[in-house]
């Protein structure tokens, strides 16, 4: 999996999102790291042990729900919710792959995390580096999106994100357990579901085709769902 969901808030929105942080508390990235991570990640993290932390993070979640795109590839079970991370004066973290399973700060619950996702708050012009690279199984792809766009890749993806050298690099970044726990599986849904919106569009919801493709979706997400 590697998916660009672009706009899932706008810039007007993104700039709100970035006053509400300059508000809060940044603490030491290392403080929510593993202990390999600790020694190659050198960033700040948005203290997320207060009310506007977690108001900003159900934004986020809240948002990504009602977003087809994101829901048809990601096919969402649980969140880990997500964070807020700042990058600035050669922060960096280096090469590592994320946790397979990770706990939810708040409620305790265990997260088998499938999925990794960045979504980017300000303009890439206003810093220099800062790209997430991520090693795709077909060459290494340096990812550096505009305000309010989004990646999501396999959790298991051995990634990084590259020295910021000058200004900020601010985003939000979280995890998600799918309903589908195959990657090649919910890729093939995706597919399938985006061809059945597209000939919804063309032969209408009533077509025999569209009924059929729509019944074979649901019948192998229920075959492959892990309960």
């Amino acid at each position: 999996m590697f998916k660009i969901i672009e706009q899932v808030f706008s810039q007007e929105e993104c700039q709100h999102i970035l006053q509400e942080l300059e508000q809060g508390e940044w603490i030491d990235g290392a403080h929510t790291a593993g202990s390999l991570a600790k020694r190659v990640k050198q960033n700040l993290q948005f203290d997320d042990h207060n009310d506007d932390a977690q108001a900003l993070s159900k934004k986020v979640e809240s948002r990504l729900l009602q977003i087809p795109e994101f829901v048809s590839n990601a096919l969402p079970n649980k969140f880990y919710p997500p964070k807020f991370n700042l990058y600035q004066n050669g922060g960096f973290y280096g090469a590592h792959v994320d946790n397979a399973v990770l706990h939810n700060p708040y409620s305790g619950e265990q997260v088998r995390a499938d999925l990794s996702a960045t979504l980017f708050l300000n303009s890439p012009e206003s810093y220099l580096g800062g790209e997430l690279q991520i090693d795709t199984g077909m060459g290494v792809q340096e990812i550096k999106l505009n305000a309010g766009d989004m990646i999501l890749y396999d959790s298991g993806a051995l990634h990084q994100v590259l020295p910021v050298t000058e200004g900020q690099r601010i985003a939000s970044f979280m995890w998600v357990q799918s309903l589908v726990q195959d990657g090649k599986a919910r890729m093939m849904l995706a597919q399938l579901d985006s061809n059945i919106q597209a000939l919804r569009q063309e032969l209408g919801d009533e077509h025999d085709s569209v009924l059929q493709l729509t019944e074979l979706y649901h019948n192998l997400l229920r075959y492959w769902t892990v309960s």
